[in-house]
């Protein structure tokens, strides 16, 4: 329950202001004025909250972003000053200020207590799992020297690429994998700890399908609120979309099917289709979108890029794709993180035999911060995603 209330707290909050209030507010406008430590973008905020707050009565949704709240934990002298409001208004007051600082630093200990995970393969993927971790998101370490925590046991090439693992509400982390290069199935196992796995599953999401070639590198994103599981890849069907056939070696499109339980899935369905060979997709949750970063796999004329696709619902309704976000070189399997206010993408730049990564603070702007980046060599294509400490201190062993 903490944890969700926390969570609400970066989102929009409905704020009680009962008229007095509102009133006490418009003559104490010094009120907001302490904004040492905030950056630049949020003191407009604050003067549109003061604002707001002495304007309008009722019920209003307040924005509390991150930097907000931890910005309310270093100023608890914020709501000391009562004086003109009656007894129940300071009693009130208190209440609130005491709600807003609590959680903010139930917040920032959460902040504290995250460590950067990246789940990877390396050479043919054979030897399995590899994960390494990091405390900044981007220096990071191997862990159990680099070898791998979970050997392929399913799928005709038993292979394990492209790993994604992502935990759900109850602490289990789920596991998914390319299995094949020419096989219609995808790898699945669940984990407690990372370290024990439960017994591996080849699921077939594509069998159906006569014309599949394939299933690359499968996602899974979790939709707390439908305690549901999307799992998403590329897949070539051969002569399903001939108007782009001559454009590349294949013609992958983005399928998903969705399960709660990774016993029964629904059928297959086309989650991304903008006329152009596209692979490596992995999709956030940002503010009230889902952004999908993908891979432009067109050969002629190339391509080989990664750029982004937005849409208000996760199954369906992405955009076109924006124009690239990363450079000249060839690029594939993002992941994507975020690193305080900044948007951080991991890619492969396989043909460099080296890992990138670009930062934006808008989706739209993107620094290339490749040289800032520490990985394991031979990395390859993987996923990003937060432990905590406890969990980085069973993995040391």
């Amino acid at each position: 329950m903490q944890k969700k209330i926390t969570s609400s707290l970066r989102g929009f909050l409905p704020v009680a202001i009962p008229g007095y209030f509102a009133n006490w507010l418009h003559h104490k406008q010094t009120l907001f004025t302490n904004r040492e430590g905030l950056p630049r973008r949020a003191i407009p905020i604050i003067s549109g909250l003061a604002m707001t707050l002495s304007s309008l009565r009722g019920f209003v949704p307040v924005a509390i972003p991150g930097y907000f709240t931890n910005w309310l934990h270093h100023n608890q002298t914020l709501f000391t000053n009562f004086g003109g409001l009656p007894r129940r208004a300071r009693t009130l007051l208190a209440m609130t200020a005491a709600f807003f600082i609590f959680f903010s630093k139930q917040s920032i200990a959460q902040d504290a207590d995250k460590v950067y995970m990246f789940a990877y393969f390396k050479g043919s993927s054979a030897d399995g799992l590899h994960l390494a971790y990091s405390d900044d998101g981007y220096k990071w370490s191997a862990l159990k020297k680099d070898s791998s925590f979970l050997k392929p046991m399913v799928g005709n090439d038993k292979l394990m690429r492209d790993p994604c693992i992502v935990k759900d509400d109850k602490g289990t982390y789920h596991m998914v994998w390319t299995l094949s290069w020419k096989e219609k199935g995808i790898g699945y196992a669940s984990s407690k700890d990372l370290v024990n796995w439960s017994g591996q599953k080849d699921i077939p999401v594509m069998e159906h399908e006569a014309g599949a070639k394939n299933c690359w590198a499968p996602e899974i994103f979790f939709d707390e609120k439908k305690q549901e599981f999307m799992i998403y890849w590329a897949t070539t069907i051969t002569g399903r979309f001939p108007a782009t056939d001559s454009m590349g070696d294949n013609d992958h499109r983005i399928y998903y099917v969705t399960t709660k339980d990774f016993v029964n899935f629904s059928k297959a369905k086309l989650l991304y289709e903008k006329n152009f060979n596209v692979i490596d997709a992995t999709i956030q949750k940002i503010g009230k979108q889902y952004v999908m970063f993908l891979k432009d796999e067109t050969l002629r004329p190339v391509q080989k890029n990664l750029r982004i696709a937005t849409s208000k619902k996760l199954t369906k309704g992405y955009s076109k794709p924006t124009e690239p976000i990363t450079g000249k070189y060839w690029a594939e399997g993002p992941t994507a993180v975020k690193i305080g206010d900044e948007w951080v993408v991991y890619f492969d730049k396989y043909r460099d035999h080296k890992y990138g990564a670009i930062t934006s603070k808008d989706l739209k702007t993107w620094t290339d911060v490749s040289e800032k980046i520490k990985l394991p060599p031979g990395i390859r294509h993987g996923t990003i995603f937060t432990i905590t400490k406890a969990e980085l201190a069973v993995l040391l062993k």
